[in-house]
């Protein structure tokens, strides 16, 4: 019998290893309709840079369906109902999603599909395992991450699948997405095809040495596939396929499965994406008034006075990304030197970050500010100094970011108080005490313990 499907692309941006896509086009022995709807209740909340992005990865899976994706914008649930009805699709085919907002709109889109009589298709989603899978032996959810993983591998996961074969595309009208202002940001090549280079140059020149290089933030040590997996250009699968036993592989597969236990953290207590999961640090004393919102700024714009921490927030605002060792030093920076909020670093993070998130970034705030899930103690306060010292010896990370200290030899760079010439380009001086504001931080802490 002849029958027409619909797929619903979200956070699916791909060809390969799409079960969804496949099940449409496995299901549409009449022809698939690709669709992408943009939502303008949640376009008014992307990042410009997030915006761009996407629309290069649209363009990247157009020309990957050969030009038959449907681009549409308006509420999902007229949008897809409207299609379903113009085609006359008997099943729409989609990936299940999990954040907030995008399980309630995919919930309404069902409903909405039950109406007139297409029936929904939920298949596979952004994970190698899906929320709410894992789960102890008291079918309660993990709080901590070590156990979580053993659980996570030991649940395993599919083998990843190939394209549709000889699909039968169906193309109607796309629309125009809204404008979004021009962006200085150095975004990375967006799409399928992209992603799977970057990870093929990643495997075989870096992987090797991932777990030695991983946290220095001045050399390409890490793999960058954040970006690609946030907007589903590859799977995560897909990637864990083609790891071993090796200690690298094992350093890299344990980083997939953070992202997954913060899903899951996530899909079991939503209200940890701006709320304490660990209600206590909600009553912690934070700065508030006009020289915390000045403190703020410098620490967004990367005028703190303290290299490192400085160099990550330039880098963020250059590039709409940040290496992930320089993303804790500024957090507890943020949270812990200046006495702010991790929401508001976290909602800057999101503004900003092309890869952003909204899982992984809220816990992996919420583990350096001591509040969360497996959290970071509280007393691990990390010196912006030493921690570039570290991470950074030869300076070329400071240096590349922030040009006022590139007269600055070596690891020289990272204090430039102790030079006569340190500030003689214009770098500014530090903004707070790190020794003194440890101390009071702290203090802080003590004053919320047993509560």
């Amino acid at each position: 019998m002849p029958h027409r499907t619909i797929h619903w692309f979200q956070r699916d941006l791909r060809v390969v290893d799409n079960p969804a896509l496949h099940e449409a086009a496995s299901a549409g022995s009449d022809g698939v309709l690709p669709l992408f709807v943009i939502d303008p209740a949640t376009w008014s909340h992307q990042s410009d840079v997030q915006k761009a992005y996407l629309l290069q990865s649209l363009a990247a899976l157009k020309e990957s369906l050969d030009g038959n994706l449907t681009v549409r914008v308006g509420d999902p649930r007229e949008v897809i109902v409207q299609l379903a009805q113009e085609i006359e699709a008997e099943s729409v085919h989609l990936a299940a999603s999990y954040t907030p907002v995008a399980a309630k709109r995919q919930e309404d889109v069902i409903d909405a599909l039950a109406e007139v009589g297409a029936q929904p298709d939920v298949v596979g989603s952004p994970y190698a395992v899906a929320p709410g899978r894992v789960r102890k032996h008291d079918d309660t959810p993990y709080r901590v991450y070590t156990p979580f993983y053993r659980s996570w591998l030991a649940h395993g996961w599919r083998a990843p699948v190939g394209k549709p074969r000889k699909p039968n595309w169906i193309s109607v009208s796309s629309e125009e997405p809204p404008s979004i202002p021009a962006t200085d940001v150095e975004l990375p090549r967006a799409g399928e095809r992209a992603a799977m280079k970057r990870w093929s140059t990643f495997r075989e020149q870096t992987l090797a040495d991932y777990a030695q290089t991983r946290d220095r933030t001045g050399i390409d040590g890490t793999s960058r596939m954040s970006v690609h997996l946030r907007f589903g250009e590859v799977h995560p699968r897909s990637l864990l396929a083609e790891l071993g036993e090796e200690k690298s592989h094992e350093v890299f597969r344990r980083e997939l499965a953070w992202r997954e236990f913060y899903a899951d953290v996530l899909f079991h207590q939503p209200d940890s994406a701006n709320q304490y999961l660990r209600r206590e640090f909600a009553h912690m004393t934070y700065d508030r008034g006009a020289r915390a919102k000045k403190r703020l700024a410098a620490w967004q714009q990367g005028q703190t006075g303290y290299p490192m921490v400085d160099a990550a927030m330039r880098q963020l605002l250059q590039t709409g990304w940040m290496h992930n060792r320089a993303r804790m030093i500024v957090a507890s920076f943020l949270v812990k030197d200046l006495h702010l909020e991790w929401q508001q670093g976290a909602e800057w993070f999101m503004q900003h970050l092309v890869d952003g998130d909204q899982a992984s970034n809220a816990h992996g705030w919420q583990w350096t500010a001591g509040s969360g899930t497996d959290a970071a103690p509280y007393f691990r306060i990390f010196n912006p100094v030493t921690q570039g010292l570290k991470f950074d010896p030869d300076g070329n990370y400071v240096r590349q970011f922030i040009p006022e200290l590139r007269h600055l030899a070596g690891k020289s760079v990272h204090e430039p108080w102790r030079g006569a010439d340190g500030y003689t380009h214009g770098y500014p001086e530090r903004i707070v005490d790190h020794a003194e504001e440890r101390i009071q931080s702290l203090e802080r802490y003590e004053a919320i313990k047993g509560r």
